[in-house]
């Protein structure tokens, strides 16, 4: 553990000469190299992740529709709020992207399966082959020991990592962390635990892999503005709000490929949580979205693992 500290703080020294043959990653300071993709299968030019957050935050805890009301005990309208999501919401975007026949990833709070064993059967029995991000244990009582070095959040990981392998059968090797809250050594953190891509890179449009002491990371972007929970109880956006901002968004990457063909294909992670799209209203604004975004010819519908492989790299 010693030794990962020491090359913790020699890849931070060592961050500025090795830029002249990559780039440094603004916030971590580890060199940061480019993945460089052509285009990916049959031709396509935009790959588009739906991730969809399947979260728990416990009674009292967790985003509020109504933040006048918190302190109300109880809290019937916010509780109602966050519980129709995970029991409602969550299997209507399942059966959406079945009917659909769309790829989906999964980013799962380790302590869902456990908790809603029945809501998580029933979701994953509409998504069998979506590939499982892990986002830690909880969204709210129990998130990354930021504060605690690197040793702590690489036991966290790996906590996180057991448990949704004892519930799942399945051992993620991407990571996002929760609550979208993660520093500098959660990077090595994950890649010493087995992790091999991250959805914690927010500030691109196309692959990186950031070089960490513990090995190499796999960015795929995920930007801040494409995520539907920020939009809608941060910037009072509505599902049709978000169904415009999504086509637009997706269209203008298609656009720009087509009119420049030799320009390195690239990709999007959006975010979506049950509490937005797995409303009626926001569900129907989805579909109305894969339905525009799937008849373009550039744009591939895949999932975060698909796109990992088809860079050539293996998750």
């Amino acid at each position: 553990m010693r030794r990962l500290a020491a090359a913790l703080l020699a890849v931070l020294m060592l961050a500025a000469p090795a830029a002249a043959q990559t780039s440094t990653d603004w916030i971590t300071g580890f060199p940061r190299e480019q993945v460089p993709v052509k285009a990916w299968p049959e031709g396509r030019k935009v790959a588009i992740c739906f991730v969809l957050y399947v979260e728990v935050w416990g009674k009292g805890k967790g985003p509020n529709f109504r933040p006048d009301m918190v302190e109300r005990k109880p809290d019937i309208v916010d509780e109602s709020f966050r519980q129709y999501a995970i029991e409602w919401g969550v299997p209507r975007v399942g059966r959406l992207f079945k009917e659909q026949g769309a790829s989906l990833s999964i980013a799962l709070n380790a302590q869902f399966p456990e908790q809603h064993p029945e809501i998580w059967k029933q979701f994953r029995a509409l998504a069998p082959k979506a590939p499982i991000v892990a986002h830690g244990i909880n969204n709210s009582t129990d998130q990354l020991p930021l504060d605690k070095g690197v040793e702590a959040q690489m036991a966290y990981v790996r906590r996180t990592l057991d448990m949704i392998q004892k519930s799942t059968g399945i051992r993620p090797t991407g990571w996002s962390s929760p609550s979208v809250y993660s520093n500098v050594e959660t990077f090595p953190a994950t890649a010493a635990e087995g992790i091999t891509y991250t959805l914690d890179g927010m500030d691109s449009d196309e692959l990186s892999r950031l070089v960490t002491p513990s090995g190499k990371l796999i960015m795929i972007p995920y930007p801040a503005v494409t995520v539907d929970m920020g939009a809608y109880l941060s910037r009072f956006k509505e599902p049709l709000d978000l169904e415009r901002f999504w086509i637009d968004y997706i269209s203008e990457l298609a656009r720009e490929a087509e009119k420049e063909p030799s320009r390195p294909a690239t990709v999007v992670a959006i975010g979506i949580h049950p509490f937005v799209v797995g409303t009626p209203a926001g569900s129907a604004s989805l579909r109305r979205v894969l339905e525009a975004i799937k008849k373009q010819k550039l744009v591939w519908v895949t999932d975060v693992e698909a796109v990992v492989r088809a860079a050539g790299d293996r998750p």
